[in-house]
């Protein structure tokens, strides 16, 4: 446990020390949600949809932590590059202890992350449907953290040099957020969109985040909750198998 707890803290550290990182990890997020929500919004509405910026904002929460988390594995490379991973690997601890403590750091700060954006929804006009339901979506933010986070390790661990972690973050992580439904309703999509929808996990912590913040679900919480778990617990289990195998 010390082990878990001293990785968690250096990531802890390295996210509050990084200032600048943090302000540019919500320009996206803040591009969307005020050039989509407040440019989209008045056609949303007219298309009998409601109000954008409260279908948006648990899209944009998602979005953010899916970015914040998965980016976390290209520490990995830099704790390699600069001899950190050797001292780790070195130690006398069972590497799984080790794949936990830095998938736990990751997605604590991806939450942190989240949370700053849920501020700035409430700020854009963002109201939740019941304050009630907050703790269900931050367990919603927790599994989405923990899931994207493993897999930001896994293939961390199978790669050498940053490039490559950017290219093939920069295939993935695209096409996960936009088949999520963060950005559009996904009732009365194509037969081909709805599979893809159905297959991409990130649709699940959306629709879980919605649920929970605005009342609307499509598949049900309990649901997302359950292909969520059972998706983190296979990545993290797959990231610890990398993980136990890596060189520094």
């Amino acid at each position: 446990m010390t082990t878990i707890y001293i990785l968690w803290l250096r990531q802890l550290k390295r996210y509050i020390r990084s200032k600048p990182r943090i302000i540019a990890s919500l320009g996206q997020p803040l591009l969307y949600l005020f050039g989509f929500g407040f440019g989209f919004g008045p056609v949303f509405q007219k298309a009998g949809q409601g109000n954008y910026i409260q279908f948006l904002a648990p899209g944009m929460i998602g979005m953010t932590i899916l970015f914040t988390s998965i980016f976390s594995g290209i520490e990995l490379l830099f704790d390699r590059q600069f001899g950190f991973l050797k001292e780790m690997l070195v130690a006398p601890q069972p590497r799984l202890l080790l794949m936990i403590g830095r998938t736990l750091g990751g997605a604590t700060t991806a939450i942190f992350q989240g949370t700053i954006v849920i501020v700035i929804c409430v700020i854009a006009g963002f109201r939740p449907a019941s304050l009630s339901a907050l703790p269900m979506a931050f367990a919603f933010m927790v599994l989405v953290a923990i899931l994207f986070t493993a897999l930001g390790t896994t293939i961390a661990c199978v790669l050498t040099d940053m490039q490559g972690f950017q290219m093939i973050m920069g295939f993935l992580i695209m096409p996960i957020f936009f088949l999520s439904g963060a950005l559009f309703p996904l009732k009365g999509l194509p037969t081909a969109m709805q599979i893809l929808t159905r297959i991409d996990p990130l649709t699940y912590g959306v629709d879980g985040l919605r649920g929970a913040m605005n009342g609307t679900s499509n598949f049900g919480m309990g649901f997302d909750l359950l292909v969520l778990g059972g998706i983190a617990l296979v990545f993290m289990a797959i990231g610890a198998r990398q993980f136990s195998r890596i060189e520094a």
